[in-house]
């Protein structure tokens, strides 16, 4: 799955991209990557009903929403401070994927919680 997301990355930028991680039992099992309704190098917004329909495959199936990834395409792997003020689900890892070295995208995780940032292990597998 880290292949797909790198290929999102690349086919939408130089904009950001953005999708959802369902998971079961701490691994994960499906990408859904979500349409951004204001395609911007700078931010991402999914589009609800994309949203709302990879929310309720994910439920249907038992899974669990583990990941919300996007892209940075200029800055490194860590949450800005809109992705702080945005972040609603603080059990989720929300991935970060940068583009800022096009040869060498870099992947990390995090929980945010509040105003807290704490740095999640990937683990590929």
């Amino acid at each position: 799955m880290v292949d797909e997301i790198v290929s999102h990355a690349r086919s939408g930028f130089p904009n950001e991209v953005c999708g959802l991680i369902a998971t079961q039992e701490d691994r994960a099992v499906r990408l859904y990557p979500i349409e951004s309704l204001d395609p911007s190098p700078v931010h991402y917004h999914m589009e609800p009903k994309g949203q709302l329909r990879a929310i309720t495959e994910i439920d249907d199936h038992e899974w669990e929403l583990g990941g919300i990834y996007h892209s940075h395409t200029r800055t490194r792997a860590f949450p800005s401070a809109t992705d702080v003020k945005l972040a609603f689900y603080p059990d989720t890892v929300y991935l970060i994927l940068s583009l800022a070295d096009e040869t060498r995208p870099d992947l990390k995780g995090f929980r945010i919680r509040g105003e807290e940032i704490e740095a999640v292990p990937i683990e590929v597998v």
